[in-house]
C-alpha cells in the first residue's frame, strides 16, 4: 500500500486547488525590446525585430534570459502540487540502472547509476570477480553537469581516449588513459566537436573537428569545414596532422573508422545529414593513397565489416530500405558491389559479432531480428519477449556472446544475453522501476493524414480508461530527418500513465519507419506532410474519444520542437498545452549558426530559390505568429545548445508572448549549465519534467 500513498497525496493536492487555477498570475511578461533588422529575399522585405537576442553572450541578452527564468519560476512555484510531482519523479528514479556490458582487453565494461546519481559511472571487472570504478562523471563538476560523452578503446584494451561535455556544449575535450592504472597520458585534446575517437595500434587516434569561431559567440558561430586529424600519442595537439578535409575538400561532417583488424582506414565525408562519400585507405601499405569508393552524396554508406579484403557495405543506394552489399577492397567501385543481404518491404538495420550478422527489421516501426552467417546464409530469428524495439548485438569478431536491449511504451528497459551459438537469450539485467506492465495496454492504430496517406501510431494507456474526451493525453513526435521513432519506457511518462493519463507518438514522414521514400516525403517542398500528418493524429485521438482539445498537449524536441512551433501558428485551436523544446524556430536563417547548414537537405535554404524562400517563409514559426488564442506554451531550450542555438527559442518565445491574444500563458524555460539535451544531469532531468507535468495538468485543470 505504501506505493499508493504519494500518488493519493498528488491527486488530493490537485483536486483542492483546481477551483483557484486561475489564481496563479503571470508576472509581466519583459518588455523585450525590438529593433528595426530588416532582411531581403526575392524582393520580399521580412522584418526580424529580435536579431539582437542571437548575440547569446551579450549583456543584454544574459538579462532577458533572467528576466524570462524569473517570470516562468514564479509561475511554475505557485503550482500547488509542483513539489510533490518532483517527489514523486525522485522516487519513480531511483532505482539501479546498467548499460549492456561490452568488452575491451582482459575486462568487461558497464555503465550504472545508482538511481539519482547525476551521472552513470563506468565500471570495469574481470570475469565474474568484483567490479571496479573506472570512470566517475559524478566527480567531473560539482554540480553535475559535466558529462562523459563517449569512450574509445584501442584494440587491446590498454589505452582509453574519453571525451566530456561542459554545461551540454558539443564543443569535447579529448583525455588518454592507460587502463592498467588509469594514469593519463600525454595533453588534454581540446575544441573536439562531432567525432569519434579511431584507435591505430597503440600509437594514436583519428579525430575530426572545426575550426572554432574566432568571432562571436563561440557557441552559436558557424562551423563550416570539418577536419580529420591524426593525433599521435605524447605530442602536442597543434602538431596533429591533418589527413582529410578542410577547405581542400570542404565537408560539414567528416566521420573515420578502422576495420576491427586494423587494415582499413574508412573516412565517411558528407555536406548534409543525409548520404555520404566513402573513403578507404589500406593501412597495411606504407603511404597509401585514400580510396574513393562513393563520389557523391546520393545516398547513405557505411563499412560495417571486412574479411580480408572483402568489405561489407551497407547502403540504400538502389535500395530505399537499405541492403547489405559485398565487395572486394582492390576494386571497390560501386559497379563491383553485389548484394548478400537484399532489400525487403522492411528497413533495415545491420550489425555483427561473433562471426555473424545481425539484421534488425522495422515492421511498423517495431523490431524483427534475424541472424545469418557471414555468406549471407539465414540461420534463425531471433525470439523477442513482445512487440517493441531491440537495440545492441554489436560484439567482436572472437566473441561467443552479444547484448541486446529490448523496450516499448510498457516493457521497462531489460538486458538480455545473447548465446551467438545457439541462439538463446537470457535475462541479463531487469529493469528495477516500480512499474507495473500488466496494468497498461499500448496498442497500434493507423489514421488518414490530410492526403489520404496511412500514418502509423502507438497509443498507450491504463488498461480499462475511458475513452471520454477527457483523458489528459500528451501527443509526441520528430518526424524529420530519417530518424525513427521506435517505443521505448519513459520513467517519467509513468507519472501521466498512473493519473489515467495517455501517451501518443505517431511515426510521421520525415523520419526513417518506411525507409528513404517516407523520409522524402517529409522533406524542402513537402515538409508541410509532416506538420499534416501531426495535426492529423491529434484529430484522431479527438475524434476517437480518447481525449479533446481541453485535455490535449503536444510535444517534440529539436525538428520536433519545429513541428510544435509550426502546429500551433498554423492551429492554435488545436490543443490545452504546447512543449516546444530546443526548437528550429527561425527557417530563414537557421543555416548561419553552427552546422545548421548540414540540414538543408531536409529543410532547404531561404537562399536556395524564391519558391523556396516562400514555402519556408510560410511555415517559419518564428514567422508565422500572428495575433491569436494560442495554447498555454512553455519553450524550453538551453543557453550552451551548440546545436539549435537558443536564439530560435528567445526570437519564437519573445514574438508568442507579444502576439499572444488569449489568457494562458507563454513561458521560456532556459536551461542553464546544459546544451541540446544529452549529458544533462539527473537532477536536472527530474526538474524539468516535473515542471512539465504540472504545467500541462494546471493548464488542463485536471481533476484526479
Amino acid at each position: 500500500m505504501k506505493k499508493l500513498i504519494l500518488p493519493i497525496a498528488i491527486a488530493m493536492a490537485i483536486s483542492s486547488h483546481t477551483q483557484a487555477q486561475m489564481n496563479i498570475k503571470t508576472l509581466p511578461y519583459p518588455q523585450t525590446k525590438k529593433g528595426d533588422v530588416t532582411d531581403t529575399y526575392f524582393g520580399t522585405a521580412v522584418p526580424d525585430p529580435y536579431r539582437w537576442l542571437e548575440d547569446d553572450r551579450s549583456d543584454d541578452t544574459k538579462a532577458w534570459v533572467t528576466a524570462e527564468n524569473n517570470v516562468t519560476q514564479n509561475y511554475l512555484g505557485q503550482i500547488p502540487f509542483r513539489e510533490d510531482i518532483r517527489k514523486r519523479l525522485e522516487v519513480l528514479w531511483n532505482y539501479e540502472k546498467y548499460s549492456a556490458p561490452f568488452k575491451e582487453g582482459k575486462y568487461t565494461y558497464f555503465y550504472k547509476n545508482d538511481g539519482l546519481q547525476s551521472q552513470s559511472v563506468l565500471y570495469r571487472q574481470i570475469g565474474e570477480g568484483m567490479p571496479e570504478v573506472f570512470l566517475d562523471p559524478t566527480k567531473f563538476s560539482k554540480d553535475g553537469t559535466t558529462s562523459l560523452a563517449g569512450i574509445a578503446f584501442s584494440k587491446d584494451g590498454s589505452l582509453a581516449a574519453y571525451q566530456i561535455s561542459e554545461g551540454g556544449s558539443d564543443w569535447r575535450k579529448v583525455i588518454v588513459l592507460k587502463t592498467a592504472d588509469k594514469s593519463i597520458v600525454g595533453d588534454t585534446l581540446m575544441n573536439v566537436k562531432f567525432s569519434g575517437v579511431a584507435w591505430y595500434k597503440n600509437d594514436g587516434f583519428y579525430y575530426s573537428s572545426y575550426d572554432k569561431p574566432k568571432e562571436g559567440s563561440q557557441l552559436a558561430g558557424l562551423t563550416q569545414y570539418h577536419k580529420l586529424y591524426y593525433h599521435k600519442l605524447s605530442t602536442p595537439q597543434t602538431e596533429d596532422k591533418m589527413i582529410f578535409g578542410g577547405e581542400a575538400t570542404p565537408r560539414r561532417y567528416i566521420g573515420a573508422g578502422l576495420t576491427e583488424d586494423e587494415h582499413y582506414l574508412i573516412i565517411s565525408a558528407s555536406t548534409s545529414t543525409t548520404g555520404n562519400e566513402l573513403y578507404i585507405k589500406d593501412m597495411t601499405v606504407p603511404n597509401s593513397p585514400i580510396v574513393n569508393i562513393v563520389d557523391n552524396f546520393n545516398n547513405d554508406h557505411n563499412i560495417i565489416n571486412n574479411v580480408g579484403s572483402k568489405l561489407y557495405i551497407f547502403t540504400n543506394l538502389n535500395a530505399p530500405n537499405y541492403r547489405l552489399v559485398t565487395v572486394d577492397a582492390a576494386n571497390p567501385k560501386q559497379a563491383n558491389w553485389k548484394d548478400l543481404v537484399p532489400e525487403t518491404k522492411n528497413v533495415l538495420s545491420i550489425s555483427t559479432g561473433g562471426g555473424k550478422l545481425f539484421a534488425e527489421y522495422l515492421k511498423d516501426a517495431t523490431s524483427l531480428v534475424k541472424q545469418y552467417d557471414m555468406n549471407g546464409k539465414f540461420e534463425h530469428d531471433i525470439a523477442l519477449p513482445s512487440v517493441g524495439s531491440a537495440s545492441g548485438f554489436g560484439a567482436k569478431q572472437h566473441e561467443k556472446e552479444t547484448y541486446y536491449s529490448f523496450t516499448s511504451y510498457i516493457y521497462p528497459n531489460t538486458i538480455f544475453k545473447y548465446d551467438i551459438a545457439t541462439g538463446k537469450s537470457t535475462v541479463y539485467k531487469k529493469s528495477g522501476v516500480k512499474f507495473n506492465p500488466e496494468l497498461y495496454e499500448s496498442k497500434q492504430v493507423f489514421y488518414t493524414s490530410k492526403d489520404g496517406t496511412k500514418v502509423p501510431m502507438i497509443i498507450t494507456y491504463k488498461k480499462g480508461t475511458v475513452l471520454n474526451g477527457k483523458n489528459p493525453t500528451l501527443l509526441y513526435a520528430y518526424g524529420g530527418f530519417n530518424v525513427n521513432l521506435t517505443p521505448g519506457f519513459s520513467t517519467s511518462n509513468i507519472i501521466l500513465l498512473e493519473h489515467g493519463g495517455i501517451y501518443a507518438v505517431p511515426n510521421l514522414r520525415g523520419g526513417g519507419e518506411y525507409g528513404e521514400k517516407w523520409h522524402l516525403a517529409g522533406t524542402k517542398m513537402k515538409k508541410q506532410n509532416v506538420f499534416d500528418d501531426f495535426i492529423a493524429a491529434a484529430q484522431y485521438l479527438i475524434d476517437n474519444k480518447y481525449t479533446s482539445k481541453d485535455y490535449l498537449a503536444v510535444s517534440g524536441g529539436s525538428n520536433g520542437g519545429l513541428l510544435i512551433g509550426a502546429t500551433i501558428t498554423q492551429r492554435p485551436d488545436l490543443c490545452k498545452v504546447a512543449f516546444p523544446a530546443v526548437g528550429v524556430m527561425d527557417m530563414l536563417r537557421y543555416n548561419k549558426f553552427t552546422a545548421g547548414a548540414g540540414w538543408a537537405y531536409d529543410y532547404g535554404t531561404a537562399e536556395d530559390s524564391k519558391e523556396m524562400f516562400e514555402y519556408l517563409y510560410k511555415y517559419s514559426p518564428y514567422h508565422a505568429i500572428k495575433p491569436a488564442d494560442y495554447p498555454a506554451t512553455m519553450v524550453t531550450t538551453a543557453d550552451h545548445d551548440d546545436r539549435v542555438v537558443p536564439a530560435h527559442s528567445f526570437k519564437f518565445g519573445s514574438r508568442l508572448q507579444e502576439m499572444q491574444k488569449g489568457a494562458a500563458p507563454i513561458l521560456i524555460r532556459i536551461e542553464t549549465k546544459a546544451g541540446h539535451g544529452a549529458g544533462k544531469s539527473t537532477a536536472q532531468v527530474i526538474n524539468e519534467q516535473a515542471d512539465k507535468w504540472a504545467f500541462m495538468f494546471w493548464n488542463m485543470g485536471i481533476k484526479f
